[in-house]
C-alpha cells in the first residue's frame, strides 16, 4: 500500500508520494510469462495518485483526444499536450513505470526525427519510455530510439492513428494474411527492441499466438486474457461513458455517482442550505 505526506502548503492538502523505487523497464520486461501486468491510462496528477498503488504501468494514452478533449479521434493530439499530461502524471505518481504515447505526426516522419520529439518527451515530463503504434514498418524507428537509449513499447493490432487506412474499429486477423501480417509486425517489434508491447483488437487465438512468439510482454486490449498484462481507458473501466467498446468491461458506474451527487448540490444551493455554517467565515 502506499504511503502519502501532505503537502500543508497548497490550498488543498495534497498528497505527496513519499519516495520509493519505481517499477523499471528491465522488471516489466523479467515479468513475461509470469503474474499479468496491470497497466491504465492516467491523464491527471490526482488520478495517478489514485491509480499508481495498484499499476505496474501508467499510460499517458493519445485517447486523452476523446477522453479529456472531446475531439472525435486521437489524430488531433499535439506533443504539447501529451507532454503536458506526462508530467502531471509523473508528479502524481511514484511506483508505476510512466509511458506516454507518442501522437500521430511526432514520429513517422523519420528515425531522427521520432528520437528528437522522444527524448523531449522524456526530459520534459520525466517519463521512462514512449509508445508509438506500428509494426514492420516502424521497426527501424524503434530499433533507433533503443539504440540511443529510449525505452519503447510497441503497439500492433487496431491502430488508432491509422484509422484513416483501416477504415474502421472492428477486429484485426479475420483473414490469413492480416494474421500472417500480425505475427510478422510483432516479431519484427520485439526483434527491434521494444521492451513490450500492446496488442489491441486482434482475434483471441491470434493474440495468444502473437504471445508466445515473441519475447517482450504482450498488453492485451480487446485480445486476450493470455496476454502478459491487460490496459485500460481509464475512463472506459470506471463506467464514467454510455457507450464503451465491447472489449472493455465496467467494474464500476461513476457516472451514475458523480450525477447523483451534482443534483445534491445543485438542490442544496436552490434551497440555500450550502453553504452553511460550516463553510463561511465569520468574524
Amino acid at each position: 500500500m502506499s504511503t502519502y505526506t501532505v503537502d500543508t502548503a497548497t490550498s488543498r492538502a495534497t498528497p505527496l508520494p513519499a519516495a520509493m523505487k519505481r517499477v523499471s523497464v528491465p522488471s516489466v520486461m523479467s515479468r513475461k510469462g509470469g503474474e499479468p501486468l496491470v497497466m491504465l491510462t492516467a491523464y491527471t496528477a490526482r488520478t495517478a495518485q489514485l491509480l499508481d498503488p495498484h499499476c505496474d504501468m501508467l499510460l499517458i494514452g493519445d485517447s486523452l483526444a476523446q477522453v479529456i478533449y472531446g475531439l472525435p479521434s486521437t489524430l488531433p493530439v499535439t506533443l504539447d499536450m501529451m507532454i503536458a499530461h506526462g508530467a502531471a502524471v509523473v508528479r502524481g505518481s511514484m511506483h508505476a513505470l510512466v509511458i506516454v504515447d507518442m501522437p500521430f505526426g511526432s514520429y513517422e516522419e523519420s528515425p531522427s526525427v521520432a528520437f528528437r520529439n522522444a527524448a523531449r518527451v522524456l526530459a520534459e515530463t520525466g517519463a521512462a519510455a514512449v509508445k508509438l503504434e506500428g509494426g514492420e514498418a516502424m521497426a527501424e524507428t524503434i530499433a533507433f530510439l533503443v539504440q540511443r537509449g529510449i525505452p519503447v513499447m510497441g503497439h500492433i493490432g487496431l491502430t488508432p492513428q491509422a484509422i484513416n487506412i483501416l477504415g474502421g474499429y472492428g477486429a484485426r486477423g479475420k483473414s490469413k494474411l492480416e494474421q500472417a501480417k500480425l505475427i510478422g509486425d510483432a516479431k519484427a517489434v520485439a526483434t527491434a527492441g521494444a521492451f513490450a508491447m500492446v496488442v489491441e483488437g486482434v482475434l483471441e487465438a491470434l493474440a495468444v499466438e502473437i504471445t508466445r512468439a515473441v519475447p517482450c510482454p504482450t498488453i492485451g486490449i480487446g485480445a486476450s486474457a493470455e496476454c502478459d498484462g491487460q490496459v485500460l481507458v481509464t475512463e472506459d473501466m470506471l463506467g464514467l461513458f454510455e457507450r464503451v467498446p465491447r472489449f472493455v468491461q465496467k467494474f464500476h458506474n461513476l457516472a451514475d455517482e458523480i450525477s447523483v451527487t451534482a443534483a445534491r448540490y445543485a438542490e442544496a444551493v436552490k434551497a440555500r442550505t450550502f453553504p452553511g455554517v460550516d463553510n463561511v467565515y465569520r468574524g
